[in-house]
């Protein structure tokens, strides 16, 4: 375990960490105020595809959270910059998701349609029909790429936990016995695209997550040092059978601050 003195570049996780909900978390205003003080260098990462890193600004701005749209990567970005790789400019694909998946996407000169597919990109969509699971069904049946943009198979809301992508992944999966390539946390993608926007290094950057099978088993495999929040997804008790286990677990934002701070 690498000692949080060792910390000089932080990514940090949005949902269950920052906020639940439209509901800022105890000490998340005050934490990243206190980044801000001492230069830390810092980016906010969410395997939330809906929203434009500006969507997200003017969320956290009605927490009274103010943040730069450059200290926000989402997998809508990841997944764009990763299919820009892939395929050729003005290929056609088959979005199931929301507006920041498709500005995402768009930007990279991608169009869209039902014909001559070749990828079907999922993220989030809480307008999901029937029929969207057909046409996406029909394509990957009929050889186009199938990437996912997370899998969370649920997420935080301030009523209750709710379905996520990863539900929507698995119902088209469990329909063409394909796997989709996934793109989001726990994948490397985000990490290493948050590292290159920082200048950072693996051995001087944490990860601050609430999900032990993304934010936290992603920073493993990165070789990040990784912090668990309880204000999220995970709990006490699925930590304490799970065998994934963080370096660093702290009650909030609050309790991490009052540790982390003075070391910097």
């Amino acid at each position: 375990m690498k000692p949080l003195s060792s910390i000089k570049n932080l990514i940090i996780d949005m949902d269950g960490v920052l906020y639940r909900g439209h509901r800022p978390l105890l000490g998340a205003k005050e934490f990243l105020h206190h980044l801000e003080e001492r230069e830390t260098a810092y980016i906010l990462v969410t395997n939330n595809s809906t929203r434009t890193p500006e969507e997200h600004v003017a969320v956290l701005k009605e927490m009274g959270i103010e943040v730069a749209p450059e200290r926000i990567l989402t997998s809508a970005l990841a997944t764009a910059n990763y299919l820009g790789n892939l395929l050729p400019q003005g290929a056609r694909l088959y979005l199931i998701g929301e507006e920041g998946l498709y500005s995402a996407l768009a930007a990279q000169g991608f169009e869209f349609g039902k014909r001559g597919i070749e990828a079907v990109v999922v993220g989030m969509d809480r307008q999901l029909t029937y029929e969207k699971l057909k046409t996406a069904t029909i394509a990957i049946r009929q050889g186009a790429l199938f990437v996912g943009t997370n899998p969370d198979k649920s997420f935080p809301a301030e009523e209750a936990i709710l379905p996520g992508a990863g539900a929507i992944l698995a119902a088209i999966e469990a329909a063409t016995d394909v796997k989709p390539t996934v793109i989001g946390k726990p994948e490397p993608t985000l990490f290493q695209m948050a590292l290159q926007r920082m200048g950072a290094t693996e051995e001087e950057t944490a990860i601050i997550g609430d999900r032990l099978e993304t934010d936290i088993l992603g920073g493993q495999r990165c070789g990040l040092t990784t912090i668990l929040v309880l204000t999220g997804i995970t709990q006490k008790e699925e930590l304490d059978t799970s065998n994934i286990k963080p370096d660093y677990v702290f009650q909030d934002l609050t309790h991490l601050d009052e540790a982390f701070m003075p070391l910097i």
